[in-house]
Formats: structure tokens, sequence, C-alpha cells
């Protein structure tokens, strides 16, 4: 057995990627090893300007970085470019830093992979090191990749993930039902960048088979039926900052603490809070309607505004006046520290875009939502939380594909003036948690993990 194991931990470059794998690795930490993870150069700055001084990683995570092979002025939203990108120019540059680290001594017992990345596993299993694959969406989404070739047998997509029967699609009862238009590949741009992204799955798929162990941030009591579909992944969250009493790290943006204070001040289940996640964009309208039903809400809330959260700048795109009339009941901030916020008991519901790690948390923190899902795995999310779990409610959009004011007011009173849905929430609550208790499900298998990676 190794005294003190070396991992080598790589993420997918986007912040809900980063976040559960970082906190994976602090749990690991804990218990004997050391980590090194290896962000892009372009995320590394992020994430370490983030941290500023409150750098609660530690001295056995070791942070580093290699660069992805775009250009400092490319965006990196457009995520086809971007994975070309990584797999034309990573692999090299990861095999040299691995071949670095063993000859100054420190021997890598193993490698954990993004599961979205799955040349990481090739490349360690080319120079012959252990190698785990991390997972870090919701078990059914992975049952949905490897569902491409039914998917194709049955008429639904054609080979290159084109759907071409319209409708909900649910592969298995229990599990979320998903329109096909709202397939993973199919919302993350135009059709070129569809047909990318829609092949790097396919070939994920393959190489994923490289890993001798699989695990994810999900509980077994949460995806029942997804676990069934895809027995050989091992869950071991929710992986929460707070379950090792620590704080959560790998954020892009600088956290904003004085909104906890403002928190303090709120009466006990009363706000309202907003947050969308670090890609999605609003135009100007659909900005001014969020801003505008906030305002008709009546109800305190706390709103995060990303600098890029607009296509215009956004200190220009309040509506007139809102700012002056909503005065102290309405708090934005330019990102918060969710964990945090989500955990206070003044927050009485999320409104989300339902990303999985902002679903696990909000989950966790036995609060109702309210759904707005913008692409990629956030629509196979909603139906989870409305569908499936029952603690959350869809919006519906106008004719012009807006969701109005009144809409979201609707909403608000409807989700928070029927108690069931905190009952629902706060038993689901306890039920995951439960997961990684001692004794728990999920904190049974993350002692396997850790005993594979000891052996």
């Amino acid at each position: 057995m190794c005294s003190s194991p070396h991992i080598v931990a790589i993420p997918f470059p986007a912040q809900g990627h980063v976040i559960p794998l970082l906190e994976l690795s602090q749990c690991l930490v804990k218990h004997g090893c050391r980590v090194t993870f290896v962000n892009t150069d372009y995320n590394h700055k992020r994430v370490v300007n983030a941290l500023e001084e409150n750098n609660c990683i530690g001295d056995q995570i070791h942070l580093v970085s290699v660069p992805d092979g775009m250009e400092p002025w490319e965006d990196r939203n457009e995520l086809g470019k971007l994975s070309e990108s990584m797999h034309r120019t990573m692999p090299e540059k990861l095999q040299e830093l691995i071949e670095k680290i063993n000859n100054q001594g420190n021997e890598i017992a193993c490698v954990i992979g993004d599961g979205s990345i799955g040349w990481v596993l090739e490349l360690a299993k080319k120079m012959n090191i252990r190698r785990a694959a991390f997972w870090p969406a919701a078990t059914a989404l992975l049952a949905l990749l490897f569902s491409i070739p039914k998917l194709i047998d049955d008429g639904i997509i054609n080979n290159d993930g084109t759907v071409i029967k319209k409708g909900m699609v649910q592969l298995a009862p229990n599990m979320p039902a998903t329109d096909g238009a709202n397939f993973v590949w199919a919302c993350l741009g135009d059709f070129s960048v569809q047909k990318v992204i829609f092949d790097l799955m396919v070939n994920n798929n393959e190489t994923l088979k490289m890993a001798e162990i699989m695990v994810c941030n999900s509980t077994y009591e949460l995806e029942p039926a997804a676990f069934s579909f895809v027995p050989g992944i091992l869950p071991v969250g929710p992986l929460l900052a707070s379950n090792r009493l620590g704080n959560s790290a790998g954020c892009f943006w600088r956290e904003d603490q004085t909104c906890l204070k403002w928190l303090d001040q709120q009466p006990p289940n009363s706000v309202i809070y907003v947050a969308f996640g670090s890609f999605t964009i609003f135009d100007q309208i659909q900005f001014q309607e969020l801003a505008l039903g906030l305002e008709l809400s009546n109800r305190p809330f706390l709103w995060v505004v990303r600098p890029d959260f607009t296509s215009s700048d956004t200190n220009d795109a309040y509506p007139e006046g809102f700012q002056d009339r909503v005065g102290s009941r309405g708090w934005m901030v330019g990102w918060a520290p969710q964990q945090k916020v989500l955990s206070h008991p003044s927050v009485a519901c999320f409104l989300s875009h339902c990303g999985w790690n902002s679903t696990m948390e909000g989950v966790s923190s036995g609060l109702p939502f309210l759904c707005w899902p913008y692409f990629a795995d956030q629509f196979l999310n909603e139906s989870y939380i409305c569908d499936i779990w029952k603690v959350g409610l869809k919006f519906s959009r106008n004719k012009s594909g807006i969701i109005t004011r009144n809409e979201i007011k609707t909403k608000f009173d409807r989700l928070l003036g029927d108690e069931n849905f905190k009952a629902r929430s706060l038993a689901l609550k306890e039920m995951t948690m439960n997961s990684v208790r001692e004794g728990g499900h999920s904190n049974k298998t993350f002692n396997s993990f850790l005993e594979w990676i000891n052996t």
C-alpha cells in the first residue's frame, strides 16, 4: 500500500466540471492522498485569482496547468472548437507533465480523468498508469449517451445526431424524459457545432471503456433507475464542501461575501435565490422581464448577475428605475458563495438553470426549485426536479419564446404557496444527505474507491 498515493486529476475546462472534481480531490486528500490538479492555462489563472488570499485547498493539492491550444482571445464558450483544440494539444502536454512528475520521484499512482474527455484515460492506459473516470453530471445523462446506438436503431436520431423523430424520450420508467430537440448535443450551437460535439461524444463512449473504475457526483437514492441502467458507475455524491466542514473552491469568479451579511438580515425562509451558472446568457428583453418578475414578486431576492450575463452592458441592462424601486429588497452580486447561500435559513427557493452542481446543492439544502434550463444536460435535470422528484416547477414561454414577468410572479406564488413542495424538498434532502453519512451508500462507495486507489 502507498503511504501517500499521488493522483493526477484532470477536469473538462468548465466550472461545472472543475468544482466537483476539485471537491473530490479535497476528499481524497483528507484521506491521505496527494493530488496534482491539472487545469488549462486559461482556467488555472481564473481559479487562482478567484481563490485570492482565501486559499482553502491546502498544501496536498498542487494546482498546475497545460495549454488548451486556443489563442488567449478565442471564445472558450464555443465548446466544439474548444474540445477539438484540447484533443489536438493537451495529450502531448499532459504526457510531458506526468513524465516530469514521475522523473522527480513523485510517481503517479493513478489518473482521474473527467468522463467528458476520454482521451485522458487513453493516455493513461498508453503510459501504463491506473485510471479512473469521474462523471460530474447526472448518471441519467451517461445513460442517454450510452444509448446513442439504440436511439439511431430506433430511428429517433440519425448517424450525425440529428433528431428525426420528434417527441419526448424516456429510457426507462422513473428516469427523466427529455424532448429530442433538447438532447445534450442538440442544443450546443448551430448544426456544425452539434455534429462536432456528437462525434466527440460517440468517440468518448469508447474511450470511457478504458476506465478501470468510474465514480460520479450523484447518489443511488436520487437516481435508482439510472444506476440500474448503467450498473458499473459508483456514486460518491453529493460532493459538497460542507460534508468535510470546508470551503468550496474552483470558481472562475471571485465570490462576493457581502450577500451573506445581507441574508442574515432577512426573515427566515423568505429570500428567492436566482443564479444561472457560468454559461447562460440573456438578451435584453428576457433580462428585463426577469428583473420585473423579481420586482413583482414583492419578496426579497438575491440575484447573481455575472459580468457577461447579458449581451449588453449589465449596468445598462436593468429596467429604468428598477434598482431604486427594489432598494435593499433586492441584492445583486457578480458571483456568490453558492453552497453557503443555499444552506442559509433565509433562503426559501432556488431559481436555477438546473446545472447538475446547482441541482445537487439545492437538493442537499432542502430547497424547492423554479427551473430555467439553458442548454446541455439542464433540460434532463429539470425533468428530474419537476417530474421525478416533484420539488420544482417549470416556466412556460409566450409565443415569442419569452418567459414573462407575470409568468415568473405566478410561478413564485404557486411554488411558495404550496407547502407540499417544501415538504418533499426536505424529505429529498434527508435521503440525499444520509447517503454521505457513515454507513450510507455514497460513503461506502467512496471508501471502496479509496481502497482501489491504495491497492
